[in-house]
């Protein structure tokens, strides 16, 4: 599932102000130093490239969870636990909220889990859990009637 636009735009507006730092910081010192605007203004300027770049990516191919026929991958999920497992090693899956979040929490039989908050995803967040649920039968070998 991919990264929720809202989400994407949270990192993207941390991303602005730290750029906005860096070039602060490069052009007192340019100015400190006596050194050519020119060159803080390059910086700058590539800086500003990569943010688009990074924007881009972010808005159209990262993901927050990767679900395959062996099992899953968590990313861009401060807190999540456990960022990846097989679906061998999940004992179940459930619903809840965490600090006022629902969220989907993948259980595993070492004690660990994963939770995803399912804010942080973009499409259907129903269809997402219908998902998960339907990938662990595979993972156990059941099949839904």
């Amino acid at each position: 599932m991919r990264l929720a636009p809202a989400v994407a735009a949270r990192l993207l507006g941390t991303a602005v102000v730290v750029l906005g730092v860096v070039a602060v910081v490069l052009f007192a010192g340019a100015w400190l130093l006596d050194v050519s605007p020119g060159l803080p203004l390059l910086v700058v300027a590539m800086l500003l490239f990569a943010l688009g770049a990074a924007g881009l990516v972010l808005l159209t191919r990262a993901y927050v969870v990767r679900l395959t026929e062996d099992g899953y991958r968590v990313r861009f999920v401060r807190g999540a636990g456990a960022t990846r497992a097989r679906w061998v090693d999940v004992e179940d899956a459930v619903t809840t909220y965490v600090a006022d979040e629902p969220c989907v929490v993948l259980r595993l039989k070492d004690g660990g889990s994963t939770t995803i908050p399912v804010t942080f995803l973009a499409g259907d967040k129903e269809r997402f859990v219908e998902v998960v649920h339907e990938r662990l039968m595979r993972g156990r070998g059941l099949r839904r009637l």
